[in-house]
């Protein structure tokens, strides 16, 4: 049967995602608590209750339109391959859409998962490119590094990626804090925003986001006068206009529609939990 999780699944969940994606279980319990929520936890459980799949079916928007983020779909080894995940999934679909909901997003945790969520009706979006370039020193480049928190984060996105997925404030919040304990730093000026890892001598932009190639390049050159780093690697959305020569699309994430479909062509989705800090 498909339900809702309950807390005293947790024991259950954290098992699933300690041998899916080796996460320990104070991450467990925090995305289940506090980023998606006990009510948008789902679970596939056998006659005799024991728990052998999971979701999570977290609230989000696109341009002011319901939706969720599937996140967290794994599945006991011993029950893959006979379509347990696909009907929990569409059991979350039915539900979500008798809320309300528009959409669901998701981002495939390989590459070969694309596949696998075509065939469920998911279509492929959200690209990305990724591209390195050399930081040219500036003395002058001017920006700010203090800690910002979830809701000015989210009020910078609003103003300059407005078309992106967006979670709640709440969810966004452990993001955030995620990021804090990963090393993230953020930098910001009255024209864009990034937010980046350090690797030695290399900034590795994540999110970057400003009104022009001249000011997107100022932020990365305050980085590098704050860093010393002079390599920058820029993660940006392959619609993004900025800096358009560089880098090739990849593929991220992926969108199924459960109303009347709408252009994606150029929203954006990120920082969804889904960050390392690796290199």
């Amino acid at each position: 049967m498909f339900r809702i999780a309950q807390p005293g699944d947790l024991p259950a969940l954290c098992g699933l995602m300690k041998t899916a994606f080796g996460d320990e279980a104070e991450f467990t319990e925090m995305m289940a608590v506090r980023f998606a929520g006990w009510k948008n936890v789902y679970v596939a459980q056998r006659e005799d209750g024991a728990v052998e799949a999971m979701l999570c079916a977290v609230p989000v928007t696109l341009r002011g339109k319901p939706g969720a983020y599937f996140y967290a779909l794994c599945t006991a080894p011993e029950a893959r391959g006979k379509g347990l995940m696909t009907g929990l999934m569409d059991y979350v679909a039915d539900a979500l859409r008798a809320a309300g909901a528009r959409f669901i997003v998701t981002i495939p945790a390989e590459a070969g998962l694309f596949a696998f969520y075509e065939k469920r009706g998911f279509e492929r979006a959200f690209a990305r490119r990724t591209f390195t370039r050399t930081i040219r020193p500036n003395l002058w480049a001017n920006a700010e590094f203090d800690a910002v928190t979830a809701r000015s984060l989210l009020q910078l996105r609003e103003k300059f990626a407005p078309d992106s997925v967006l979670l709640t404030l709440p969810s966004f919040t452990e993001v955030l804090r995620d990021l804090y304990s990963l090393g993230i730093t953020v930098v910001s000026s009255p024209d864009g925003y990034g937010l980046y890892f350090r690797h030695w001598d290399t900034l590795r932009f994540i999110e970057l986001f400003a009104v022009g190639d001249r000011a997107a390049e100022l932020l990365v050159q305050a980085a590098r006068e704050k860093t010393g780093a002079t390599q920058a690697q820029i993660t940006l959305s392959a619609a993004q206009s900025i800096f358009p020569a560089e880098g090739r699309p990849a593929e991220y994430g992926m969108i199924r529609f459960l109303d009347e479909r709408f252009d994606v062509s150029e929203s954006y989705m990120g920082l969804m939990l889904d960050e390392t800090g690796q290199a």
